[in-house]
């Protein structure tokens, strides 16, 4: 699976930070904000929640910042393998940013790794109503319903994949492989049974 670094994050992070820096705002949010900032870059993700949940309190266009935070908290709990606080943490960032379909994936990620297949589909299934030309999202979607042996799905999602990149090599792949699981489960061919023998009479 493809992850988003914590510097990606944090880069955008900073760009959201200075772009509300330069409007006129509330002095207390924005002093709250900038702690947040800091605190993000330093990775203490907690003190960079708190400053930005402070700062949303004062001001709601920092909203997108403790969005953020908490799905730069969210990732680091998945790297260290605490998998229920990274739930949580994705969860809070999406509802600040349900518009994100980044956080989808990457919640959708940990689940998978929990082995909740359900809940992974429902993820990318919204991923992809937000960013229906992205092919991993199809990919990562066909692959669950694979694993759940759930042949018709896992092939339409692999379709749709193919026709967004033709060449992609791993939904070929995984269409050689479903091909061949429908081809084992078709019933066989009944072929004629040969005419009983006549029987000779005493």
């Amino acid at each position: 699976m493809k992850r988003y670094s914590a510097l990606t994050l944090i880069t955008a992070l900073a760009v959201c930070v200075s772009q509300f820096a330069q409007a006129q705002g509330n002095k207390e949010a924005s002093k709250f904000a900038r702690e947040g900032a800091e605190a993000s870059k330093n990775q203490d993700w907690n003190k960079a929640i708190e400053a930005f949940r402070k700062a949303t309190d004062l001001d709601r266009k920092f909203a997108p910042n403790l969005a953020i935070a908490y799905q730069q908290r969210g990732f680091a709990s998945a790297n260290e393998q605490s998998f229920e606080d990274a739930i949580r943490d994705f969860s809070e960032a999406l509802k600040i940013n349900s518009r994100d379909a980044r956080i989808y994936e990457q919640r959708a990620a940990v689940e998978m790794k929990m082995h909740d297949y359900d809940k992974a589909v429902a993820d990318y299934s919204e991923a992809i109503t937000l960013k229906p030309s992205e092919v991993r999202y199809y990919l990562y979607r066909s692959y669950i319903y694979e694993l759940k042996e759930d042949v018709k799905n896992s092939m339409a999602d692999t379709e749709k994949a193919l026709k967004l990149d033709p060449k992609n090599a791993e939904a070929k792949g995984r269409k050689a492989r479903l091909e061949a699981k429908q081809s084992a489960a078709l019933p066989p061919v009944n072929s004629p049974q040969p005419a009983p023998a006549a029987s000779k009479s005493p």
